[in-house]
């Protein structure tokens, strides 16, 4: 999908923790896309090109990224997050939607399911963190970086060279860092960076990133019978191919975890077609989970593909 076309969807609701922007495109039963920390709603641009005659497809800007402010006292935890997403739903009167989350964005949406499993249509799980691997042994660098000041210091020399802040910030993410256009880092960084209170603030979150409140709602995930797909790239620097399967013995509704071999972290914007067809057929089996609980009749968990 091109940026005209995506930003056309654009809008903007308040929420108790502070206005949101958020791109809105198709038809349909709601599907929502969160993301991880440093890129924003444009990470999910190409998957919703494939989905929207298929889905109200909507992807928020989280606080700080994109276009969504943040307070002086924005809370940037985990916890605080879930919050926010939780707020940005009702805002929009979503009774019930799938949910679809990657990176950092999937932390945080671990503990929505948890807090509003009732709510879920269907969830799915892209490479993010999981358990204690928050914040992840590959981005403990970066969180020290920000711990010291240095990434604050650094932020104009790397939005003064974007192909040189390519290859430093989202090459290894990327299977073709080329792939990501220019335009696309400069919409990724800028929110973040462009400004010495933004690069604070982001700064601030990334010393607020901790397992805490993801740890809090283990008990509340082995529980959860939302019908769940896992796809996971097992090219990725950040999240290992072993965390995929803790997930599918922790939450009693993963159907399926698909390995897509060599796909790195940012693989839901650089493989958004095999995404796509990933979730529709997940979606179009939970259609049959859920007719099948309206007429009384079980069904047996789900096994791995790869």
């Amino acid at each position: 999908m091109d940026e005209t076309t995506f930003e056309a969807g654009r809008a903007v609701v308040a929420t108790p923790a502070g206005p949101l922007s958020y791109v809105a495109v198709g038809t349909g039963q709601a599907a929502v896309f969160v993301h991880g920390v440093g890129t924003n709603a444009y990470l999910w641009r190409n998957l919703i090109g494939h989905l929207a005659g298929e889905r109200r497809c909507i992807a928020l800007d989280l606080p700080l990224h994109g276009r969504s402010p943040a307070s002086a006292d924005q809370d940037f935890t985990l916890g605080g997050l879930a919050d926010t997403v939780i707020a940005f739903v009702d805002a929009l009167g979503l009774a019930r939607f799938d949910l679809v989350a990657h990176d950092t964005g999937g932390a945080v949406a671990q503990i929505v399911a948890a807090r509003v499993p009732h709510r879920l249509r269907s969830f799915t799980l892209t490479n993010c963190e999981t358990h204690d691997n928050v914040p992840p042994d590959g981005f403990k660098p970066t969180v020290e970086l920000a711990r010291s000041g240095a990434l604050v210091a650094s932020a104009p020399m790397l939005l003064a060279d974007l192909v040189a802040a390519r290859g430093a910030v989202f090459a290894m993410g990327y299977e073709d860092p080329e792939h990501l256009s220019i335009e696309t880092v400069r919409a990724f960084l800028e929110p973040v960076l462009g400004t010495p209170t933004a690069a604070r603030q982001f700064a601030r979150l990334l010393t607020s990133l901790s397992p805490r409140d993801l740890l809090a709602v283990e008990d509340e995930l082995a529980t959860l019978t939302v019908p769940t797909l896992v796809v996971w790239g097992t090219g990725d620097e950040m999240f290992d191919v072993s965390w995929a399967h803790w997930l599918h013995n922790l939450i009693p509704g993963v159907t399926r975890v698909v390995e897509l071999a060599d796909a790195r972290l940012f693989f839901p914007d650089e493989r958004a077609d095999q995404l796509a067809a990933l979730l529709r057929q997940h979606w179009s089996e939970t259609d049959t989970i859920e007719q099948t609980r309206d007429t009384g009749t079980s069904t047996t968990r789900g096994g791995r593909a790869r």
